[in-house]
């Protein structure tokens, strides 16, 4: 019984120690560990024919490894930074390399070594400089009965090798450029070595070879640039006004992005041609490259208040992105009222001489008002279960996925978010990302004929959907197809709906479904394979809005209060006839004959639309070819722009609900007294429901 006691007292502590501890020790992080990443071993016998081999392993992401040697002998344990010595006798070995993370996930690696005792044969070296990397020689050695090698870089203060598996590259940077004695000694389990010895010329990159990361898609309001390919920058302005500088001016292009670059650089202006007012502006943006620069004194100069500047720290060889608030500025005293200039200084260079930078997207911003992330869930899929092939989506059932956000060598991560308690997957830094449903068992679409999405993105400028069938070889047009959305909408859920049509992809076996966009925040809700009967004629309602009501102007729908409306399709002498029909007992506009149709507000009291940044309504048609909306305030006189201004869909999709938004910063129109809203289309048949404008 003492004993039962004892084990009783101890389960009582340990259940207070836990229930104590559960709150402050969040292990939600668990839920989006992945297996080990980039495992590898580096192989090194000794050179005295013993077969003595010390084994290392490494990945990322990892705590232990299983090493499965190769010649019948025990698995070996070794923890993350330890080694392993095993010996082997003379012959060829396939090694195996399980990496095992912190939760048990696992990646594994095969690596074939050689053990000999003979010296090592046929040694084949090759040096080249990094492509990308300034001043650093990557070293590749290939030879007969080597296992590893040994690359002495022949740098002063520097004699320890870098050690790499034969037939594996090496890296090593110089602090200089220059010619340089590289020693390779390649080694086996023989005592004997073999070494090759060749002077090299170590070079400096001295411009850039890629880009500066893209600046976000910002609303024209919200940005003032003054040298960008991504924005509308001001005209007539002056890169190298004449001030008697010795520094030199060109313009570079990588990779189709304009770039400028000051060589000799003491000092120089931009001229903008005329005062600007940045004063409603909070950050000024540069992107600087250089390889011999250590800072740059940035000058501002106001037509009142002079110039003032900040010194700002570079770092040779990579983009350095410089947001810098104004009021780094305006504490000086300067006036953000009237820029009309810039000024750049660079410091000599420690020998002597000037250096060179390069800069691009030189702008004025203040922080985005688009939302960075969706308070309300995506709309409510209305396609019934029957209809549907999930992927991904609370509405339904979904299939089984092997795979999400496999390692493919890809930017993105992949976090389950909930929005109103819906589940909801978030991408980041998304360039792209697949989802494996099953190699052994694909997944057969035949028969649907529409894939469907939900996204709400702030940032992202591309977004593609591709759709791969495994079974089919490599260049196989009916392997895989990507399909882009014709044009990405900032800030708010957006519902795509591709008819599979469009694909060339054989759609019996799909085995991975691939996002692609531009390194973008990304969150996709309702992923689904449907059909929709014969497309002739809306069989269910269009998706359900979820915005609150509080957010919202409605024009015409179930789910809102709507504005009284004084007229629709009134008699302009178009061929439009308009009734309305119920769809699963939610009221929806059936025009038909549409070439145009207009619906009036109230002349005497326009709704006021200030504030409100997009337009959505959903539309079904089975033989529209356009399709465009227009905004007029009557207010204004004809020929003014901020009169009237349509906006037409780039593309038509048929035979399906299809969600649109349009921002109303696409318009020109006075949005803040509208009186008339217009459709036009081609003479055809279309659905219309869920009209309003929101945030």
């Amino acid at each position: 019984m003492k004993t039962l006691k004892y084990i009783l007292s101890l389960s009582a502590i340990l259940i207070v120690f836990f229930n104590c501890t559960q709150d402050e020790n969040d292990l939600s992080f668990i839920e989006n560990v992945v297996a080990p990443t980039n495992v590898s071993a580096l192989f090194q016998i000794t050179q005295d024919n013993s077969g003595l081999v010390t084994l290392t392993p490494s990945a990322e992401g990892a705590v232990s490894y299983n090493i499965t040697l190769g010649d019948g002998s025990e698995i070996i344990k070794v923890k993350q930074g330890s080694s392993a010595d095993h010996v082997y006798a003379e012959g060829n070995y396939t090694v195996k390399i399980e990496a095992i993370g912190i939760t048990g996930l696992k990646s594994e690696v095969t690596k074939d070594i050689v053990v000999s005792f003979k010296a090592p044969e046929n040694l084949v070296v090759t040096i080249e400089n990094d492509a990308a990397l300034s001043k650093q020689v990557n070293v590749v050695a290939i030879a007969d009965f080597a296992m590893f090698f040994e690359v002495y870089f022949g740098e002063t203060g520097n004699n320890e090798p870098v050690i790499g598996n034969i037939g594996e590259a090496v890296s090593y940077t110089y602090q200089e450029a220059g010619s340089y004695t590289i020693r390779v000694v390649a080694k086996g389990g023989a005592i004997e070595t073999t070494e090759y010895t060749q002077e090299f010329e170590v070079t400096a990159i001295l411009q850039p070879i890629s880009n500066p990361a893209l600046p976000p898609r910002r609303d024209a309001s919200e940005v003032i640039s003054i040298y960008s390919d991504a924005y509308t920058s001001l005209t007539g302005v002056n890169f190298y006004p004449n001030w008697g500088q010795a520094t030199s001016y060109t313009e570079i292009d990588v990779d189709g992005n304009n770039i400028i670059q000051y060589g000799n650089l003491n000092y120089q202006g931009i001229d903008f041609g005329s005062n600007i007012d940045a004063s409603s502006m909070e950050y000024l943006h540069i992107d600087v490259w250089t390889a011999d620069l250590a800072t740059l004194d940035i000058f501002p100069i106001s037509a009142a208040t002079g110039e003032k500047s900040v010194s700002k720290a570079l770092v040779a060889d990579q983009w350095v992105s410089l947001d810098i608030p104004l009021s780094d500025f305006t504490d000086q005293g300067l006036s953000m009222a009237d820029i009309f200039q810039f000024k750049f200084v660079g410091a000599p260079l420690p020998g002597g001489g000037s250096g060179t930078i390069f800069l691009d997207n030189i702008y004025f911003y203040k922080p985005s008002s688009i939302p960075t992330e969706p308070i309300v869930a995506a709309p409510s899929p209305t396609a019934p279960q029957g209809n549907v092939v999930s992927i991904f989506s609370n509405a339904y059932t979904n299939v089984g996925l092997s795979e999400l956000n496999p390692n493919w060598g890809q930017s993105t991560t992949l976090t389950s978010v909930n929005v109103q308690g819906n589940n909801t997957w978030l991408y980041e830094s998304l360039n792209y990302t697949g989802i494996v449903t099953d190699y052994g068992n694909p997944t057969d679409l035949t028969g649907m004929t529409f894939v469907h999405f939900d996204y709400f993105t702030p940032d992202a400028t591309t977004l593609g959907l591709k759709l791969v069938n495994t079974t089919k070889g490599d260049g196989d047009p009916l392997k895989e197809d990507i399909e882009y959305v014709s044009s990405v909408t900032l800030g708010t859920w957006v519902s795509v709906d591709i008819p599979l049509s469009r694909y060339t992809t054989d759609i019996s076996a799909i085995t991975q479904i691939i996002f692609e966009s531009s390194g973008a925040k990304v969150y996709i809700d309702n992923l689904y394979f449907y059909t929709n009967g014969d497309g002739s004629a809306p069989t269910v309602a269009a998706p359900s809005p979820t915005i609150n009501q509080s957010g919202v102007v409605s024009i015409f729908s179930d789910a809102y209060t709507n504005v009284v409306l004084n007229e629709v399709n009134p008699n302009w002498g178009q061929s439009t006839t308009l009734t309305t029909i119920q769809i699963e007992a939610n009221n929806v506009w059936l025009y038909e004959s549409l070439n145009y149709t207009g619906i009036v507000t109230d002349y005497g009291n326009p709704t006021n639309l200030a504030g409100f940044k997009y337009v959505h309504f959903d539309y079904f048609t089975p033989n529209a070819t356009t399709l465009g909306l227009k905004l007029v305030n009557t207010t204004k006189g004809d020929g003014d722009p901020l009169k009237e201004d349509i906006e037409y869909l780039a593309n038509i999709t048929q035979g399906t609900w299809v969600s649109i938004d349009i921002p109303l910063v696409n318009y020109t129109t006075d949005v803040s007294a509208i009186t008339q809203l217009i459709f036009e289309s081609s003479g055809a048949k279309v659905y219309i429901d869920n009209f309003y404008f929101h945030n």
